[in-house]
C-alpha cells in the first residue's frame, strides 16, 4: 500500500450539499465538508484538499470536466480522489480515462449529503482514499464498499448505489 502524497478534489454533488431550512431545499455550503470529514476520519498522512467547484453533477458541462482533467493533470500527487455528484460520475470518469494520466484516480460521491444523519459520504470518502492508495494507475469508481473500472459501472437509482454494468 502506498502512502505517497494524495490529493482530494471537491467538485460538489450531493456529498457537499446541506439542507437549508429556510428554503426547504438542498444547496451547497460556502465550502466543502472535506476538511472536517478528513479530520473526523483521522486520515494520515493528511491529503491535499482542492475545491475545484461545488456544483450538482446534473449541471456539469464538458468545460467543467475539462477543468477536472486539467486539475488532475497538474496535480503533483500520484493518487487522486475526486468527490463528484453521482448522477454524471461515469461521464467524468470517461473524460479522465481519455486523458491517459499517469495517476491513480478514484471517483466517489454520496447518495445522502455528508451533513445528514445516515449519510454514506464519510464511508465512501475513506473507502476511496484506501482504494487510491492501493489500486494501480488508472481511473476507478469506489463507493459502498465496491470498486469498479471506470467503464464498467452505472448508478442504480432505485437501489441508491453503484453497480457493475
Amino acid at each position: 500500500m502506498s502512502l505517497e502524497p494524495l490529493r482530494v478534489i471537491a467538485t460538489g454533488g450531493t456529498f457537499d450539499k446541506r439542507y437549508d431550512p429556510a428554503s426547504g431545499k438542498l444547496d451547497f455550503a460556502p465550502a466543502s465538508h472535506l476538511e472536517r470529514l478528513l479530520r473526523q476520519a483521522r486520515v494520515d498522512p493528511e491529503p491535499v484538499i482542492e475545491t475545484l467547484m461545488l456544483i450538482d453533477s446534473l449541471d456539469m458541462t464538458e468545460d467543467h470536466r475539462a477543468r477536472i482533467v486539467a486539475a488532475c493533470r497538474s496535480a503533483a500527487e500520484p493518487s487522486i480522489v475526486i468527490i463528484h455528484g453521482t448522477d454524471t460520475l461515469p461521464e467524468t470518469a470517461r473524460a479522465l480515462a481519455g486523458a491517459s494520466l499517469p495517476a491513480t484516480i478514484v471517483l466517489t460521491g454520496a447518495m445522502v449529503p455528508a451533513t445528514i444523519e445516515g449519510s454514506d459520504a464519510l464511508f465512501n470518502l475513506g473507502f476511496a482514499i484506501a482504494c487510491a492508495r492501493c489500486l494501480p494507475i488508472g481511473v476507478h469508481v469506489a463507493a459502498h464498499g465496491r470498486v469498479f473500472a471506470w467503464d464498467a459501472v452505472r448508478k442504480n437509482r432505485a437501489a441508491a448505489r453503484f453497480e457493475p454494468l
